[in-house]
């Protein structure tokens, strides 16, 4: 599938965006639940209409399950017109983590048989895609992130294909920064290239209001956080709004933080605390089995 695999293995330098590395070790790919063959793979290597998730799976387990199961169904649904059942999603993904070992990142990709620039019929069922590899953490930071004006297609849909993600990750990185968040056409910071933000007041989380993707990490913590009663609310965030915040990280589905040093122009408190926070937050969430 044509997109930038955003939770591969992170570089070993903690401020570099991560780049492309060669195949890990032992690597599992699987269609509908079994090895996928290289026939079968191959329409699927320029394709670009399919969505996906991404996990990170620890002692043969995984956080946030309902919310993964949740983001498959609805893209489909939104994409496709129809879903995989729950239980079979479950069984694909299950059959995927039985080859590998107990901690690894995974990637279950959801595409139509009848591919892209086509119309499915109403009897074309979705079929997915399972790759497995080495557990991640992502970068240890802290990040700086340039500005840039975007908006994605779709915005809550988690889809392949998105070049914007990557050549603007470039583009930062060509200009000193780390990676690129994005503002909105009204000004308002929405996401980062493939991650959530979040930011800190002093008192409470802040969570940015604008079209976005709502990642699975960014669920597990926001209701962690109120399990533990730490105030947190959503308010627009424009770059004019960061001096007075005390404190910013991004999240996907690596971790729950990584500190954000600057943002544009503007630098940013580091914010030990808020960081400790938001981990402890994360793992309050119970792995579940599949």
């Amino acid at each position: 599938m044509s997109t930038a695999d955003a939770h591969a293995a992170p570089t070993a330098d903690a401020h570099a965006a991560p780049t492309a590395e060669a195949p890990p070790a032992h690597t599992v790919t699987e269609r509908n639940g079994r090895a996928a063959t290289a026939g079968e793979l191959a329409p699927l290597a320029f394709a670009g209409y399919a969505h996906f998730t991404a996990i990170q799976v620890r002692d043969g387990r995984v956080r946030g399950l309902d919310l993964h199961l949740e983001r498959l169904r609805s893209a489909s649904v939104e994409l496709f017109g129809r879903a995989l059942p729950d239980d079979r999603v479950r069984s694909f993904l299950r059959t995927a983590l039985e080859a590998g070992p107990a901690d690894l990142s995974l990637t279950a990709t959801v595409y139509s048989p009848a591919g892209e620039f086509t119309v499915a019929g109403p009897d074309a069922e979705p079929e997915m895609l399972v790759r497995t590899g080495p557990a991640a953490s992502g970068p240890k930071g802290p990040l700086s992130l340039a500005t840039v004006e975007y908006e994605r297609v779709l915005p809550a849909v988690k889809h392949v294909g998105e070049v914007a993600k990557t050549y603007y990750l470039r583009q930062a990185v060509e200009r000193g920064f780390d990676d690129a968040a994005f503002l909105d056409r009204r000004g308002r910071l929405s996401e980062a290239s493939i991650w959530n933000l979040a930011f800190w007041d002093g008192d409470a989380v802040v969570w940015p209001v604008a079209e976005m993707l709502g990642g699975t990490t960014m669920g597990v913590v926001r209701r962690q956080l109120e399990r533990l009663g730490v105030p947190q609310y959503d308010r627009e965030i424009t770059p004019a709004d960061l001096p007075e915040l005390a404190g910013a990280v991004v999240m996907n589905s690596w971790t729950p933080g990584v500190a954000v040093h600057r943002i544009g122009s503007t630098a940013l408190p580091a914010a030990p605390s808020f960081l400790e926070l938001l981990h402890r937050a994360y793992q309050a969430e119970p792995l579940t089995s599949l």
